[in-house]
């Protein structure tokens, strides 16, 4: 991939210094979970450029304290909105409070991890519920208002946060909800995240004639409260803390993890590109065992499963594009 695009930027630059010396007023954004982790830097940098940021959360007392924090430094407005991604009546009541209020950005940040099966109140596998078709739903209601911004003066741009968990799992797309097999937390995370991908995909696809263009992002790996549900002991076997609870070398924190989120935002290198997954600052090379721990899968990206699953997430959420 000689002709890969690459950012000028390191694996481990903070958010802040990819918009430095940039000026996004008049640009509006929403990050999903902005509230913590790397959605609140992402929410962060974006505000302190000038940006316009609106975060949307599921929990009131986190989102008026972060809202709080960020327009500490922010130069733009910050604020809050309720969405439970679970849930499609929240999201549709998210939709019609925002209107025909032109978007710029919508960073679908938000996810859940490695979670007890449980399901939504739609009926869905909750994180293929969440991570994908509730970003879905969101995405196609908003889709009308980032084609209005593009015609502000700026392109309109989808992020949507994947993982490296993506090469647990495709999408299994005869039992995507675990109904009639055996639930694998880490399995239904891969095929959540693997969703997240072949979405920006699809939408970008769909949406770069009218001025909006997709990426997935891989973040990198870092400690957030996306790790709610795993047990210390588990993070030790799996290497991600030692026996003193110190964090394994390689992590990023989440003023790093935030980094390629903004930069697929509002990185000048991707004008002219879309339905990429980007990782460390950079479009992502093909997985290959000799690189296990980076690069992204051949079925994250495919045309065909995009498109089947596009059909599939119209059909259970009811929202065309």
């Amino acid at each position: 991939m000689a002709d890969r695009i690459k950012s000028p930027f390191g694996a481990y630059t903070d958010a802040r210094d990819v918009v430095a010396g940039q000026d996004l007023t008049g640009v509006v954004a929403i990050v999903t979970g902005g509230a913590t982790g790397i959605g609140i830097e992402t929410a962060r940098a974006l505000a302190e450029a000038g940006a316009e940021v609106a975060i949307a959360v599921r929990k009131p007392d986190l989102a008026e304290a972060a809202v709080a924090d960020i327009a500490k430094t922010a130069k733009g407005k910050v604020s809050w909105s309720m969405l439970d991604l679970s849930s499609f009546k929240s999201i549709r009541a998210f939709a019609e409070r925002w209107g025909d209020r032109p978007l710029n950005l919508l960073i679908n940040n938000a996810g859940v991890m490695a979670c007890p099966l449980a399901y939504t109140e739609d009926g869905l596998e909750m994180q293929i519920g969440t991570n994908h078709f509730g970003h879905f739903l969101l995405s196609v209601l908003l889709a009308p208002n980032l084609v209005a911004g593009a015609k502000s003066g700026w392109t309109s741009r989808l992020v949507s946060l994947s993982s490296i968990g993506h090469r647990r799992a495709p999408v299994n797309f005869d039992d995507p909800n675990f109904r009639d097999r055996p639930y694998d937390k880490w399995e239904a995370y891969g095929q959540a995240k693997t969703a997240n991908a072949l979405f920006a995909a699809g939408f970008d696809r769909r949406f770069k004639d009218q001025g909006v263009r997709a990426f997935a992002v891989m973040p990198g790996g870092i400690m957030t409260p996306l790790q709610r549900h795993l047990p210390i002991e588990e993070q030790k076997a799996m290497g991600w803390i030692d026996d003193d609870g110190k964090v394994r070398d390689g992590f990023k924190t989440p003023q790093q993890g935030a980094s390629t989120s903004v930069w697929a935002a509002v990185g000048a290198e991707l004008d002219e590109a879309g339905g990429l997954y980007l990782e460390d600052l950079a479009q992502a090379v093909p997985w290959s065992p000799e690189h296990p721990w980076s690069g992204v899968m051949p079925y994250a990206l495919d045309p065909e499963a995009a498109d089947r699953l596009w059909a599939l997430s119209v059909e259970i959420t009811g929202a065309g594009a």
